[in-house]
């Protein structure tokens, strides 16, 4: 198995349904080792269990084995909304329904109605009860494709397989490049990398190393250096696109001839996994910012914060600096993030390296139903040192362009 390959660039398929319907077993059954624990007892898995695997032909998935959402004990509000969390971040929902149930589940219905995300139903305990008919053709009607979970192992396999292999996402099928569309063929890229405390010794943080893996896919010339040595760079290798890293935005386009395109890791990022024009909307409504009003800084990962930390420190540093406004800010780390996003003038999300796409867009819906102006960590710098319409300017988006509110 592929375990190497990071959570957020895996296919995340969410078990879903009733406690004891038979999620843990069907996705024993599914790896074909066993990867969860099962019991006749109502309610073994009690929290999201995440199980990461190779499946072929799809590659490296990540399984999402969530508690029964009927589940009645003192603890069952939290599991359910674990298991809301989980739907928030899977790419394809598994709904898991017992063929032993006479009517259909109600919270799957909804499910498949509301998620707006493919839905695949699989009968269980079809062995010892025919699946109801009727039941079975209630979720066809409501969207979902349904398989019947029966003996020989191979055989269920290849139907599962196929059923995906029908719903799988674009990005997926045709994974997109985080320099798509930038960079001339044959071209060259400058990277330029800043080495200060929150470097990781080492090694080089997932964005950095995604653009150079994509270059080399790409057969483009890649240079990487310091910060202090970018105009060196530029005179010797003459790049078609610059990348840096947002703490040093300002430093790399006061060393560029005016007519390089540049950008940021954090923008690339925001395209790759978000809504590049959302997010630079809300980077539009910095300049609106009042006396008083509380900013959310959404962590996708838990870390240690470090004395320099971009978004505890740093962020609103620059954001207080450019506004000379009185502001507060929180911060939700984590798979954490506020059910109530009413409050907050603004939200402003890191890159998003350590979650999937699904769950990143997930976070920019709620703020859009919230109508609260969304943007990330990359953005939100750039605005903040004057430079976003600059470093939009690869990607054919005009910061005048774009509302100041999310609507």
């Amino acid at each position: 198995m592929k375990q190497s390959v990071p959570k957020s660039q895996r296919l995340t398929l969410a078990l879903v349904g009733k406690t004891n319907a038979g999620k843990s077993t069907l996705l024993n059954l599914i790896a074909g080792q066993p990867v969860a624990i099962t019991s006749p007892i109502a309610g073994t898995t009690t929290d999201v269990v995440e199980q990461a695997m190779e499946l072929r032909p799809f590659g490296p998935v990540l399984w999402l084995d969530t508690g029964g959402w009927d589940d009645t004990t003192a603890l069952g509000e939290a599991r359910k909304e674990r298991t809301a969390k989980a739907l928030a971040r899977a790419d394809i929902i598994i709904g898991v329904a017992s063929s032993a149930n006479t009517t259909p589940d109600d919270e799957l219905l909804r499910v498949i109605r509301e998620s707006g995300k493919p839905v695949i139903v699989v009968m269980t305990h079809a062995d010892e009860t025919e699946p109801p008919a009727q039941q079975m053709e209630v979720y066809r009607s409501a969207g979902a494709q349904v398989l019947i979970k029966r003996e020989p192992r191979d055989t269920f396999l290849n139907h599962f397989k196929g059923a995906l292999t029908m719903v799988l996402p674009k990005e997926f099928v045709a994974p997109p490049e985080l320099l798509a569309g930038i960079v001339p063929p044959g071209g060259t890229v400058l990277q330029i990398i800043p080495i200060d405390s929150q470097a990781p010794k080492g090694r080089l943080i997932l964005p950095q190393v995604n653009v150079l893996r994509n270059a080399l896919d790409r057969n483009f010339i890649s240079v990487v250096v310091t910060e202090d040595r970018i105009k060196e760079a530029v005179e010797r290798f003459r790049p078609d696109l610059a990348i840096c890293d947002s703490q040093v935005v300002d430093r790399m386009i006061a060393d560029l001839p005016p007519d390089l395109p540049a950008t940021t890791y954090s923008i690339l990022m925001a395209r790759l996994k978000g809504d590049l024009p959302s997010l630079a909307a809300g980077a539009a409504a910095i300049r609106q910012l009042k006396d008083g009003d509380t900013i959310l800084i959404g962590e996708a990962c838990t870390h240690h914060a470090a004395d320099e930390d971009i978004g505890r420190v740093k962020i609103p540093a620059l954001i207080r600096k450019k506004t000379g406004k009185q502001l507060t800010f929180e911060v939700a780390s984590g798979k954490d993030f506020p059910n109530d996003l009413s409050r907050y003038a603004l939200i402003i999300h890191c890159g998003g390296c350590m979650i999937n796409r699904a769950f990143m867009l997930w976070r920019i819906d709620q703020a859009k139903q919230a109508t609260v102006p969304i943007t990330n960590y990359g953005v939100a710098i750039s605005e903040a040192q004057g430079v976003l319409d600059r470093v939009l300017q690869p990607f054919g988006i005009t910061l005048d362009a774009a509302p100041t509110t999310i609507n």
